[in-house]
């Protein structure tokens, strides 16, 4: 057995850093004209340096509305701008907006427009910069571009903003660390033999969709690669590029309610997988599951090469144990496995999760509301997606409610007289396909929002803290949080929610979902 070790160059998973101005990159003096009131932060230089080094782009995204108030001018500001960059280094792009707070333009933070620019501007994409700022207008700009916000708190950072932050760094210094020991899980091990692969996830829909960089990964260097998950997870994963073949067991040492383990069901498994003659396996599960009992049944069915993700002593069930960062996105996580085990994407693959269906022709003006999930904690109150759906209706928006087979009366009263309900008329594909031609999609979460992620449909997520947003919320797409982070059911793994109210969403205003929208509708236009 062996850690993953280093034979090969590191695939980043960041290429930019775009850093706010005042408070995060140099002290904030108020409508501040005069250079020589420049102070920089304590290690700016030293952190930006060491990105630099990194080979990582560096930018500048600031809200400068002291321009448009009239309080500066724009060549004082750039003379200000001048001096940083004498103290702290050079930067790539610089990126302000001038407007008004109340002028409704699409570059103020927390509108994505500046980090739009400053990615275009550097030669990157979007959700391949780390976004750092101190206040929470920041990282919701990040989220709408689709880019990684890590917030660096300061004295006016308020409570409720650094408990909303899916990532925090104490100080500079702290956040060019995080940022470079994220460029090196992506580092690649030693090459298996390729040959037949057999990826393992037996979760549901939503997490094998997550695995879809990782799939690509493994396939790039593949013969043929089976995919063995479970029920819930079969009909997504037949939608991942570069699967062959779809096998579906059940699991039942991961299930809600966990059945007895039946003989006749592993012995079943082993034959199955003995038959597949694989020449490895790379077994993909969540932060909270051990591969081990699936690695045994493995070495038990003559897999010779088993790769996983382990903090438990593997013995020999395991040949690459692979150890990664608590709080990486589960998309990361999984492609940093499938790089342990030797299976990098492709030169070109951007990492992004994708599907086989094919590309819409066009985006229209529909927004889709699922309100269901499978964790009824994680789904959206009943009479909160009335409201919403009544509030998208009446600021002009099309409007669909989607949900599985046997959430038809939910859809039903959700979609009342306002909205199309399409409540059990959507399968996997079908739902994908609806998605890709749609502007937005609301949602608890749950599968569907991964699946918009993958077609590359802006979300806004009512998120019930039950689990981490941080790795289970909408992947590098842009998108808008709302709900209370620090609900009572923060970090509980709840699957039904036992508290009045709903208090993590139940105090959601339909109105606020239909400004995201909004914004999210207008930064993709």
């Amino acid at each position: 057995m062996l850690d993953t070790v280093d034979d090969s160059s590191v695939t980043r998973v960041f290429d930019a850093v775009l850093c706010d101005r005042d408070d995060t990159l140099i002290r904030d003096v108020p409508r501040i004209s005069d250079p020589g009131l420049v102070v920089p932060m304590p290690g700016a230089r030293r952190a930006l340096d060491r990105l630099r080094a990194a080979g990582l782009r560096i930018g500048v995204v600031s809200n400068q509305a002291a321009i448009g108030d009239g309080y500066t001018t724009r060549a004082q500001a750039d003379a200000v701008d001048a001096r940083v960059e004498q103290l702290l280094g050079p930067f790539g792009s610089w990126q302000l907006c001038c407007h008004t707070r109340d002028g409704g333009c699409g570059c103020r933070k927390p509108a994505p427009g500046l980090i739009q620019a400053a990615a275009r501007e550097l030669g990157v994409l979007p959700h391949r910069c780390v976004v750092i700022g101190d206040v929470g207008t920041d990282m919701a700009a990040a989220a709408a571009a689709g880019a990684t916000g890590l917030l660096v708190p300061t004295a006016r950072t308020r409570a409720e903003e650094i408990s909303a932050a899916a990532y925090r760094a104490g100080d500079l210094t702290a956040a060019a660390d995080w940022i470079l020991a994220r460029q090196e899980v992506l580092r690649p091990g030693p090459a298996g033999p390729g040959g037949h692969v057999l990826a393992v996830r037996t979760d549901s829909a939503g997490d094998v969709l997550l695995m879809g960089p990782a799939i690509r990964a493994l396939a790039s260097r593949a013969r043929e690669l089976t995919l063995l998950t479970g029920p819930l997870g079969e009909a997504a994963g037949r939608l991942l590029p570069g699967v062959t073949r779809v096998l579906t067991w059940r699991t039942p040492w991961i299930e809600r309610d966990p059945a007895p383990v039946l003989p006749s069901e592993v012995d079943a498994l082993v034959r199955t997988v003995r038959e597949l003659r694989a020449d490895e396996a790379v077994v993909f599960t969540s932060f909270h599951q051990s591969p081990l009992p699936m690695a045994l049944l493995l070495r038990l069915a003559g897999v010779g090469r088993i790769s996983a993700i382990s903090e438990d002593y593997p013995g020999a069930l395991l040949d690459v144990r692979h150890h990664v960062p608590d709080d990486l996105p589960e998309a990361q996580r999984a492609l940093s496995l499938a790089a342990a085990a030797g299976h990098l994407l492709p030169d070109g693959d951007d990492g992004r999760l994708r599907t086989n269906l094919p590309a819409a022709d066009t985006r229209g003006q529909l927004v889709v509301v699922h309100p269901g999930a499978n964790a009824g904690a994680r789904g959206i109150p009943r009479k909160r997606a009335v409201g919403i759906v009544r509030a998208l209706a009446q600021a002009g928006y099309d409007v669909a409610v989607t949900g599985g087979p046997g959430e038809a009366e939910l859809t039903a009263e959700v979609a009342g007289d306002v909205a199309a309900d399409l409540g059990g008329q959507t399968d996997w594909a079908a739902l994908g396909r609806l998605l890709a031609r749609s502007a937005c999609l609301v949602v608890g979460n749950t599968g569907p929002a991964h699946l918009a992620a993958a077609v590359g449909t802006p979300v806004v997520s009512l998120y019930a803290p039950t689990v981490p947003f941080a790795r289970w919320g909408p992947y590098a797409v842009p998108h808008v949080r709302l709900g209370d982070p620090d609900a009572p059911c923060r970090d509980s793994r709840a699957v039904t929610c036992t508290l009045p109210g709903h208090p993590c969403l139940g105090a959601i205003d339909p109105g606020e979902v239909a400004a995201a929208v909004a914004r999210l509708i207008g930064s993709a236009s």
